[in-house]
């Protein structure tokens, strides 16, 4: 795999951005995914800025995450900052549990109402999806999970598989992969912690040093449309250390 991308979420916690861009550089990344606090609350010129040392460092911003309310009332200033960044697919990442619908209904009206909000950054040219997390894989009432009613209200929606969150939903990926493989244009590529280690990292481990069967997952998913594998880890302990295991663990499958 030649392309390998970094959630920026993954060192919000070791700051500056300037130093992580140099790091992912030297270790052989290519490209970064944004996150809604790295540039919703940025002026012009520094969000310019980001753009100059992601060039210097000789990464891309393909993909990128805002939230929901972001791209439903402030559409003018998302597709400024996309065009900045030069972002091509935009994800709605998550939602709140008390904004959570509860049964098959609400989540099919979940999907019709992104699948509304998409309309004007597909009109620009723009790919527009979903990125799960856990609760998307639990059964409802029906017998059916909230990510299939997703797309059953959201026809145009791709999807961000979230691989290791499929899994701690009780999900089996493969079978979503099969499923629904036509629709993924990204994959989040993080690992879990055995059982009962890497507590101060909430369970996550960094990409090929967990539980996650990544070498038969990366073949499933060459049969999909994911042209972009997202190394991620949601609190890591040693930033340096997630960023140099994880890719040559990638490079390995």
């Amino acid at each position: 795999m030649d392309t390998v991308s970094f959630q920026l979420y993954s060192a919000r916690n070791f700051q500056p951005f300037s130093g992580i861009f140099r790091q992912l550089a030297a270790a052989g990344y290519s490209e970064v995914e944004g996150y809604g606090a790295l540039y919703a609350s940025l002026d012009d010129a520094t969000i310019e800025r980001t753009k100059a040392e992601l060039d210097d460092n000789g990464l891309a911003m393909p993909t990128a995450h805002f939230g929901l309310d972001m791209l439903e009332q402030d559409v003018d200033r998302v597709l400024k900052i996309a065009g900045t960044l030069a972002i091509k697919t935009i994800y709605c990442p998550y939602l709140m549990p008390d904004d959570r619908p509860k049964d098959a209904d609400g989540w099919r009206g979940f999907g019709e109402r992104l699948q509304t909000a998409s309309v004007p950054y597909r009109a620009a040219g723009l790919g527009f999806g979903w990125h799960n997390h856990d609760f998307e894989f639990v059964p409802l009432a029906d017998g059916s999970c909230a990510q299939d009613r997703i797309f059953e209200g959201g026809p145009d929606l791709e999807w961000e598989a979230d691989i290791a969150w499929i899994i701690r939903g009780g999900g089996d990926p493969f079978a979503w992969i099969a499923k629904y493989g036509d629709r993924i244009t990204a994959v989040h590529v993080k690992d879990i912690a055995p059982a009962g280690q890497n507590a101060n990292e909430d369970g996550w481990a960094d990409v090929g040093h967990g539980t996650v069967a990544w070498p038969a997952l990366v073949k499933a998913l060459a049969a999909t449309k994911a042209k972009h594998f997202i190394v991620e880890h949601d609190n890591p302990s040693d930033i340096g250390r997630l960023i140099t295991r994880s890719i040559a663990s990638i490079r390995a499958y």
